[in-house]
Formats: structure tokens, C-alpha cells, sequence
């Protein structure tokens, strides 16, 4: 069976690596001239299913006012006359209650956990390496009232045999030495033992050098046009090489799927919510974080990636705008500065911004549509990288006739129906 995969970024490509395996013809189209040189290329680092959780959740509206009102601020939102952008929205306000909150957080940390046991066989499989580490993540708290409120969500790490570990000082110090210097500014840590890191991008080349190998066709500078459809079937993809067509085609465009599906009669709720990293080099390693560190109060995760430090976060509501923006970079190298005062040279830091794929209640988009050949994978927001290997081997699974090894009933786009 052929193949036609939409999109090179770290969840194309795995879909294209784990169906080339199965035995199939695979093509992937790319307006890039490489893989991972979008969302994928410098996100924070952090493969953590324990860290799975939607933005929306119980008390957040409130928790959105403050954080844009901070001097450092989580939040950005830039009014428009977008209704795409207040439509998505409003839906993710109506996911902010305790009862949507646990469907939500159950299913991504369900794939997430899948996910994660999929790249560890993947690496012991084939040796790949990407600046990995499997030391877990840290998430800080600086106020009592913040690790006072993780219960619902050390509930459903119970729920699904998540390890973790609740930590005061002296604890997470035992994992995070660097921190020594600051420890008065927190009061504790969560920390999920087995969370990883890696560069996403690194493994999303080699990856896409072993589909290579398998026989996928990988074309570049390809600039995707729109989908020709008739009846119950997509009948090719109009591109700027002309037509091309397949038995199947998987659509991973993250951010760009929604106004590509449209035209069909295809509505996702996936909206682009921009996300900023620096890549920092390492001056003094005994001062630099030893895996990843999520700043509960500014929602910036700090990341060791071999000689560099990778620090990511904020979120910005700006549409497809993909303009640096100089109060984000200060946010970034604030909290970096204020956690690892000597661990990094900020003066060198690297500034990049990627559009991540946002649903409004987590949950990415995986599954069939109305036609029979289409398959979506996208909407995987922040999580990409987390849930990369395992949403790969979900849509080969399907598209191979096996039944995947975990339930994907309610990730389709079917359940906003």
C-alpha cells in the first residue's frame, strides 16, 4: 500500500518510519528543505508523559488573568478580529471543569506513557541517540498553595502507575545539586521519575535517515496546495510539483492542518499557540541542570541537552505571526538566570519561536475521517515530542489493519462531533 504523509516534522516522520516497517510504499511531502525545521526544531527538550496535562483545566480562566498580568507572563494574548482564534477559545473554556479535566488529562497521559515505552524500544532497537537522558523532570514550586494543589493531578498519576515523587528541599536536591544556590526561592518539587529529554530535532533527522533506509521517499521544498477529494475518498494532493496520489494519505501538519482540511468539510479545532526556546551553551556543567526543571510560576521548562541548555516556554495567542519577540527572549533568560545563575552564557543564547498545535481540550486529533482514506495525526500541541514514537506506531497500526496496542476510540476527530 502507498502512503502519502503530509508534513516532515517529528510526527510525520515517525508516522512514515513505523509504516515503512510495516512494509509499506511511504512518500512525505515538506515545503522545508529538511525535516523537524518547524515546531519541531528547537522545542524545550522534554519527553514527559508525567507532565501530560490540558491547559485547560479547573480555575485556569482566573489563573490566565494573573499570568498575563505578571512582569514575566506565561501568557500572551494579542487581540485580532480572528473568530477562528475566540472560537477555540471559548471551547477551551468550556473544558475547565474538574470532570473534563480527568477525561482530558487520562487520555494524553494514556498516549503519552505508550509513547514514551515506544522510543525506548525504538532506541534499543536501532541505537539511535539524541543528546538523551532519562533522569525525570523536576517541576518546581515556589508557594506552598502550588505543591498544595497538585492532588487531581498526583490522582490520575495514581491512576494510571505513573511514578513520582513529592519532594522538599533537601529532596530535590538529592536530584538537581545546581540548584543549591537558589534553594530558598522554592518551597518543593514534584518530580516523575520517569520522564526523559533529547533533542527532538536530532532524533527527528536521524529517524527520517533509517526511513530513508527502509525505502521512504522523502521530498522537500514541496509547497502542499490543497486536498482533491470525491465521494467518500481524497483523490490526490495538489501540490507546486503538480497532483500527487496514494492509497492513503496521513495528514501531520500540525498548526497548518485546519486551513488545509476546510475546504473539504473537515472542521478541527487546532489553533496555533507560539511557543518561544534560547538554546544556551553550558560555561560551568557542575552549575547547569542535570535533566529538565518546569518553573511551576512562569511555566518555563529548563533543559540539559549534551554542551546546551534549553529553556522554553510562554505561550502567545497570535495567529500564524512568527516574529521574535524580545519580552519573551527576557522571560526565558530570566528564569534560566534565576535557577542556574552559572550554569549558562545567556550573552550566546539562541532565540527561536514554532507554532504549536493546539485542540482546545489537549488531546491531539488521531484517527479516521469521513473519507476512507484520510487519516489525521495532529494537534499534538506542546506534547509533540512526547508523544511522537507513539502516535507513529498508533497510525501505522490502523493503517496496517492491527489494532493498536492502546485505545484511540476518543482521540479522533469525531468525538467534537
Amino acid at each position: 500500500m502507498h502512503v502519502l504523509v503530509l508534513g516532515s516534522g517529528v510526527i510525520g516522520t515517525s508516522i512514515a518510519y513505523y509504516l515503512a516497517r510495516a512494509g509499506h510504499q511511504v512518500t512525505v511531502i515538506d515545503r522545508q528543505p529538511g525535516p523537524a525545521l518547524e515546531t519541531s526544531f528547537a522545542n524545550a527538550g522534554e519527553v514527559s508523559p508525567g507532565y501530560s496535562a490540558p491547559w485547560a483545566g479547573p480555575g485556569v480562566p482566573i489563573k490566565a488573568i494573573k499570568w498575563m498580568l505578571m512582569h514575566h507572563s506565561p501568557l500572551v494574548i494579542k487581540p485580532m478580529l480572528d473568530p477562528a482564534m475566540w472560537r477555540w477559545g471559548v471551547s477551551m473554556l468550556r473544558n475547565c471543569t474538574e470532570a473534563r479535566y480527568q477525561i482530558n488529562k487520562s487520555r494524553m497521559v494514556r498516549v503519552a506513557e505508550y509513547s514514551r515505552d515506544c522510543l525506548k524500544q525504538l532506541r534499543a532497537e536501532t541505537g539511535i541517540s539524541y543528546d538523551e537522558r532519562s533522569q525525570g523532570t523536576l517541576q518546581l514550586f515556589r508557594t506552598q498553595k502550588q505543591l498544595d494543589g497538585i492532588g487531581k493531578d498526583v490522582e490520575i498519576l495514581k491512576q494510571f502507575d505513573v511514578p513520582y515523587q513529592v519532594l522538599d528541599r533537601n529532596g530535590y536536591l538529592e536530584y538537581e545539586p545546581a540548584l543549591n544556590l537558589v534553594k530558598n526561592k522554592f518551597v518543593g518539587a514534584l518530580r516523575l521519575p520517569g520522564d526523559e529529554t533529547g533533542d527532538c530535532f536530532k532524533f527527528t533527522e536521524k529517524l527520517a535517515e533509517m526511513a530513508k533506509a527502509l525505502g521512504v521517499d522523502f521530498r522537500f521544498g514541496i509547497t502542499i496546495e490543497g486536498l482533491e477529494h470525491s465521494g467518500t475518498k481524497i483523490t490526490g494532493v495538489r501540490t507546486s510539483n503538480g497532483v500527487l496520489t496514494a492509497d492513503q494519505y496521513v495528514l501531520a501538519l500540525g498548526s497548518y492542518s485546519t486551513q488545509l482540511l476546510k475546504p473539504t468539510g473537515i472542521d478541527i479545532p487546532v489553533y496555533p499557540v507560539k511557543g518561544f526556546s534560547i538554546t544556551v551553551p553550558i560555561s560551568d556543567p557542575a552549575m547547569a541542570p542535570e535533566s529538565t526543571i518546569m518553573d511551576e510560576t512562569h511555566k518555563v521548562a529548563v533543559t540539559r541537552l549534551g554542551d546546551r541548555i534549553r529553556v522554553g516556554g510562554t505561550a502567545q495567542l497570535s495567529g500564524f505571526d512568527l516574529n521574535l519577540d524580545a519580552g519573551r527572549r527576557k522571560t526565558l533568560e530570566f528564569v534560566v538566570s534565576d535557577l542556574f545563575p552559572r550554569g549558562g552564557d545567556v550573552a550566546k543564547a539562541e532565540f527561536w519561536t514554532g507554532l504549536r498545535p493546539m485542540t482546545p481540550d489537549g488531546t491531539p486529533i488521531i484517527g479516521p475521517t469521513r473519507y476512507s482514506n484520510l487519516t489525521l495525526s495532529t494537534g499534538h500541541g506542546t506534547l509533540g515530542w512526547t508523544m511522537a514514537a507513539g502516535t507513529g506506531r498508533v497510525v501505522a497500526d490502523m493503517l496496517s489493519g492491527k489494532t493498536p496496542e492502546i485505545d484511540v476510540s476518543d482521540l479522533a476527530v469525531s468525538r467534537y462531533a
